[in-house]
Order: structure tokens, then sequence, then C-alpha cells
């Protein structure tokens, strides 16, 4: 008898299982994803080149883009400028080591457009971030850095942006190239 009871509730405890995994368990349809598309606004000219100093620079590939979800219109990653940045040494007697540089956008009266509150100032490091690399640039030499910063929703608007100002620090030493002669002579073979 006791077995007939056990072997009863044993079956009733693998079908309330089965029922259960059978319904509770049903994978759920995979939510809709919201799809979002790059938004590309253009930079004209979209390459510039300037001198300042010792130091020449040429941002090239210039463009802004944000993401937008399809449908809503709601921006899901806020615009950023990107493009290429190459700083040049041209001074023919002093090394310049790279420090940092700063990014101000500026509109038409001259004043720096600011960026939205939850946004980070757009910061570069021109230090060498792998090892092997360097911060110092010998008369002629060039570096070259990726571009990518944040961009304030309101330069996007037409006719409000005038100047993109990059500001950079750097630390000027003298470069000398010196030769040392020193005299010898080679005896016979003894």
């Amino acid at each position: 008898m006791k077995t007939r009871i056990w072997m009863r509730a044993s079956t009733a405890l693998v079908g309330a299982a089965a029922a259960a995994m059978t319904i509770g368990c049903t994978p759920q349809p995979p939510a809709k994803m919201a799809v979002s598309n790059d938004k590309l606004y253009t930079v004209t000219p979209n390459a510039l080149k300037v001198k300042a100093g010792i130091v020449t620079g040429e941002m090239t590939e210039l463009k802004v883009m944000e993401r937008v979800e399809e449908g809503s219109g709601r921006v899901s990653s806020p615009a950023k400028l990107t493009g290429t940045l190459v700083l040049k040494n041209v001074s023919a007697d002093q090394t310049v080591r790279l420090l940092a540089g700063r990014i101000t956008y500026v509109d038409l009266q001259g004043q720096p457009i600011k960026l939205e509150d939850n946004r980070v100032e757009p910061l570069l490091k021109l230090a060498p971030s792998s090892y092997g690399s360097s911060d110092r640039l010998d008369p002629g030499e060039e570096a070259k850095h990726v571009l990518e910063v944040e961009f304030p929703v309101e330069a996007l608007k037409a006719k409000k942006l005038k100047d993109i100002r990059l500001g950079i620090s750097y630390i000027p030493a003298p470069y000398k190239n010196e030769t040392f002669n020193f005299p010898v002579s080679i005896g016979e073979q003894k």
C-alpha cells in the first residue's frame, strides 16, 4: 500500500514538473530591439592645416556623428567629432614634448559653445598611450592621433558653429646634434 501511494505521488510530482516546464519555461519571444542609425554631419572644410609656434597641426577626415533610434528619433549616442590629427615639429633646432590638447567650439559671436551638463569636456591625451611610443617630436618629426571627442548639440544647428579651436600644451627643448672624434691608429700585427 505504501508503495502504491509513493508511486502515485511520484507520478503526480513528475507530471506537475513536466507541466510547469512546458508552461513556465517556454522562452518568451525576444523583445524587439530599437534600431539605431548613424546620423552624419559634414564639417566644411573637412581638412584644415594651421601653425602655432614651432608646431603645425592638421585635422583631416572631420565629421560629426550621432546615433538616433529609428521611429522615436531619440538620440541613443550623443554627437562626437571624429577625424585624424597630425602634429609636426617644424623647428630646426628644438625638440617638442607633447603634453595635452583641448578642443573648444566657438560660435558666431566668438563665444565658446558649452557642452550639456552630463558630457565630458573634449580633452586630448597627446602623451604616449602605449609602450614604445614617444611624446617627443624631434625637428621634422610628426605624430598622428585619432580624434574622437564630444560635440555640443547646440553646435549642430545650422549657422551656429564658426570655429573649432585646438589648444595644445608642449614643452620645447633645445635640440643639438654633436659629433665626437676619437683619434686612433692601428698598430702592426704581432
